[in-house]
């Protein structure tokens, strides 16, 4: 009985090889297609993986030295390299789409061109930057759009930018208070809804928010913020 059942069992096993053999050969076009478009995926994945590894690793060479000659303040030639060809942060964003260090050109692009009063070309670079969930370079780098937007009288952007520097710096921390970025950006806030667009009792909250809610920061320490409360309360 026993070798009666694996007799049927080696039939049974026999008769499915065959139709997957019969299957194969119907179809052995696609599959050997779909083998070979597999092949070129992964190929084509490892391929991009290195190369990308290797472009972000040129772009980082490419950065150092021109955010040596940002820290020395020879902003041109940061922007525009040298006559060696060492690219500056323009042809680094233009070389290296995509990778970190292109998004970071863009932020010193910004400030470079802000130095030099070339407001409306520092806001272009600036809003193609793109933050990241940090405490200091992100919300910097909004506020400092807000400086371009004040000195191009666009208040409602200039005012925009510093509240959403310091909601970014705040959520950046484990408490949500960030006393080293948060209360200069909203001092800025504070300064143009007062003095650029009249809304002083937006601007009285944003002052009063500061006293309260940095204490501990150097600006609200250093500087007596009653008068500005108790300027725009009298205003």
């Amino acid at each position: 009985m026993a070798k009666k059942k694996e007799t049927q069992g080696n039939q049974e096993l026999m008769e499915t090889l065959n139709k997957s053999e019969a299957f194969i050969q119907k179809y052995k076009k696609h599959i050997y297609a779909a083998l070979i478009a597999l092949v070129v995926i992964v190929g084509a994945l490892i391929f991009w993986n290195n190369y990308s590894k290797s472009r972000n690793e040129k772009a980082s060479t490419a950065l150092a030295q021109s955010e040596e000659w940002f820290i020395n303040q020879d902003f041109e030639k940061a922007l525009n390299g040298d006559s060696l060809g060492t690219p500056g942060f323009k042809k680094i964003i233009n070389d290296f789409s995509g990778t970190k260090a292109a998004n970071l050109a863009n932020y010193y692009a910004g400030i470079c061109l802000a130095k030099q009063d070339k407001w409306e070309e520092a806001v272009k670079y600036l809003e193609s930057f793109k933050p990241a969930d940090d405490m200091i370079a992100s919300p910097l780098a909004v506020m400092a759009l807000g400086d371009c937007y004040a000195n191009l009288k666009q208040f409602d952007k200039a005012v925009d930018s510093f509240k959403d520097a310091a909601n970014m710096a705040d959520k950046a921390t484990k408490d949500g208070i960030n006393n080293s970025v948060s209360p200069v950006a909203l001092k800025k806030a504070a300064i143009i809804l007062s003095e650029q667009l009249k809304k002083n009792d937006e601007a009285l909250e944003i002052f009063k928010t500061i006293k309260e809610k940095y204490v501990g920061s150097p600006i609200v320490q250093q500087e007596n913020f009653d008068k500005y409360i108790e300027y725009l309360e009298n205003k």
